[in-house]
This record gives structure tokens, C-alpha cells and sequence, in this order.
């Protein structure tokens, strides 16, 4: 019998790749996608509607989830962007704190694992460099972006004391700055928007002196590694764990590098940089790669970026306004809407 996995956030930018990944491997998983659609998009999912192993299922994580029957949960569901998790900060925090509520007690009812997706932000402005998982961060939890920083510190919060309390099976991760198709043009990412502005031929705006630094994993690096963690990794070993890519850029030779493989004419202009903005991110991933089973991120920054480039220059970019309304409507895989 197949797994049943339930991917929440699945038609958003990292959950739709693992659902792919997860459906792809035939009869191995039947992946059930939970998504409210207010970031994530119908279009991400729609080369899986159809198949025997693939159901849809709208609902928001902020409720009580209607299921009994599912073995493993990959947790993806929050706005992960500042465009979008700024738009509704509010929602954002109950949409970190009470959707992991919700998501542990379903996976308590169910007896599954859960893999938690948190974020390089509960690092904050850091003050160690790179970052490791024992870095205990350096985050403002009363700043524009405290909504998501703190909102998925508490997140792992839930899930640890779940664990101590009903000795639920977790795996937690901590993703760095992730890119690739599929990413929401408008999302506020800094590779959305300068490869978005590139295509456009406008200003690429850099927020800030453009010294700040980044480092940037491909999108198939990152679901390989959550796939390895949920799959593959020890028994016992919980995380956080970091994923991301330790190849460091400033965010100038980032915009750089767009102009260049995108053959855009567009200029290079500088705005304020935003409130508690960090100066730097990088990964320590060492224990990834005794975790599991050596993973590294393969996928080199320029090629990546040739790969997003293509993949945002299909887009119409007026369909993708932010954020994204509720679209779409589906009740226990009957899709609806494509």
C-alpha cells in the first residue's frame, strides 16, 4: 500500500516541487495537497491533476484539518515571502503558530511523522557566521518581519513540546534562501524581483548598499534534501537541520549576474534598505551532510538562474498580482477549475 502523505502549502513555490517529487515516484505515495490558495497558485499543480496518486483538497491550516488516514505530513503551509507574508501579518502568525497546532494534532490522531518547514529568519540579524543549528539567533519580535521570524520560532516550539508531551515523530528543518520556477513573480523575494524587473526591462532596485549577502539554493537541491530528511535520515535525529546552499553572494552581484544572463538592458538603482533587513546568511550545513546521507546542494547559482530566467519569462506577469486570490475549488480530489 502506498504512503499517504499530505503536503500542506502543496500548490505553493517549494510545496508543488515536493509534491512532484513525491507523486513522480509512482506507486510509493498517494499525496494528498492541502493549499488555501492565497500564495500558492493552481497553475504549480496542474501537471499533476489527473494522476491515480494525487488528490486537492482546499483548506486553510488555521482550522481544524477533516482527515484520519494519512501517514506522513510535510508541513510547507505560510506565507514564505515578505510581498506576501507582510501583506497580512496577522494572518501570517496564525497561520505559523495555529497551523502547526493544527498540523500536530492531526499527526497525533494519525500517529505520522511531520516534517516541519521553519527558516534560516529565526537566525535574525546574526551575530555568529555562517549560521549553525545551535545558534540560538538574534531576531526583533516587534519589526515588520517579527510576523514570519518569531511566528515559525514558535512553530518549532509546538513541535518540540509535542514530541516531549505525545512523543510525535518530527523532522525539522531549517530552509536558507531558496529560488527556481515556480517562484511567484511578485512574491518579494530578491531573485523574483530582480529577474522579474530584468524581463520587464525596468530598474532592477536593490534595497540597501547591495553589500548585504545571500546564499542560494536551487529548488531541487532543497526538496532532495527535505526528501532525504523525511525519508532517509536517522530514526531518532529530529533536526532543526540546515538546508541551503553555502555559496555566499552579495546581493549587487546578484542583480549583476540577472542582467547578465537575462540580456536585459535593465540598470541597476538603489532604494532604503528595509527595517531589520540582515547583513548577512550563510549556512553551516555540516550536519546535513552526516544526517543525510551526504547531501550537498549540486546546482550551481548561474545555472540555476538561467533555469528561473526561462521558467519567468513564460509568465504573464498581470495573472500573478499579489497576493494571489482564492481561485480555485476542489472537495476530496474532484478538482475543479483547470
Amino acid at each position: 500500500m502506498p504512503v499517504r502523505v499530505l503536503v500542506t502549502g502543496g500548490a505553493g513555490f517549494v510545496g508543488s516541487h515536493i509534491c512532484t517529487r513525491l507523486v513522480e515516484d509512482g506507486d510509493k505515495f498517494h499525496v494528498i495537497c492541502l493549499d488555501n490558495f492565497f500564495t500558492g497558485h493552481k497553475n504549480n499543480i496542474a501537471h499533476l491533476v489527473g494522476k491515480p496518486n494525487f488528490e486537492v483538497m482546499e483548506h486553510d491550516v488555521q482550522n481544524p484539518i477533516p482527515l484520519d488516514d494519512v501517514q506522513q505530513i510535510y508541513n510547507m503551509a505560510c506565507p514564505a515571502a515578505p510581498g506576501h507574508y507582510q501583506y497580512d501579518p496577522l494572518r501570517t502568525l496564525r497561520t505559523a503558530i495555529d497551523g502547526v497546532w493544527n498540523v500536530m494534532e492531526l499527526a497525533k490522531k494519525c500517529n505520522a511523522r511531520v516534517l516541519q518547514a521553519s527558516t534560516s529568519e529565526v537566525y535574525g540579524e546574526p551575530l555568529e557566521h555562517p549560521q549553525t543549528e545551535e545558534y540560538r539567533g538574534n531576531v526583533s519580535c516587534i519589526g515588520p518581519r517579527s510576523c514570519y521570524d518569531e511566528g515559525k520560532r514558535v512553530g518549532e516550539t509546538i513541535m518540540f513540546d509535542y514530541k516531549r508531551m505525545h512523543n510525535i515523530d518530527i523532522k525539522v528543518i531549517r530552509i536558507f534562501n531558496t529560488y527556481g520556477p515556480r517562484m511567484h513573480p511578485y512574491d518579494g523575494r530578491v531573485v523574483s524581483n530582480f529577474i522579474r524587473q530584468a524581463v520587464e526591462g525596468t530598474d532592477i532596485t536593490i534595497y540597501g548598499t547591495g553589500a548585504q549577502t545571500r546564499s542560494f539554493q536551487y529548488v531541487s537541491d532543497l526538496v532532495e534534501g527535505i526528501y532525504r530528511m523525511m525519508n532517509d535520515s536517522p530514526a531518532d535525529f529530529t533536526g532543526p537541520v540546515n538546508l541551503g546552499n553555502p555559496d555566499e553572494y552579495t546581493i549587487k552581484q546578484l542583480a549583476e549576474i540577472i542582467v547578465e544572463l537575462s540580456g536585459s538592458k535593465s540598470t541597476i538603482s538603489f532604494m532604503p534598505a528595509p527595517a531589520d533587513d540582515p547583513s548577512q546568511r550563510k549556512p553551516n550545513i555540516a550536519l546535513a551532510a552526516e544526517k543525510l546521507n551526504g547531501w550537498f546542494p549540486g546546482v550551481k547559482l548561474r545555472d540555476g538562474i538561467t533555469k528561473t530566467i526561462d521558467y519567468m519569462k513564460t509568465l504573464t506577469f498581470s495573472e500573478f498580482e499579489p497576493p494571489t486570490p482564492l481561485v480555485y475549488t476542489s472537495v476530496e480530489g474532484q478538482t475543479k477549475g483547470f
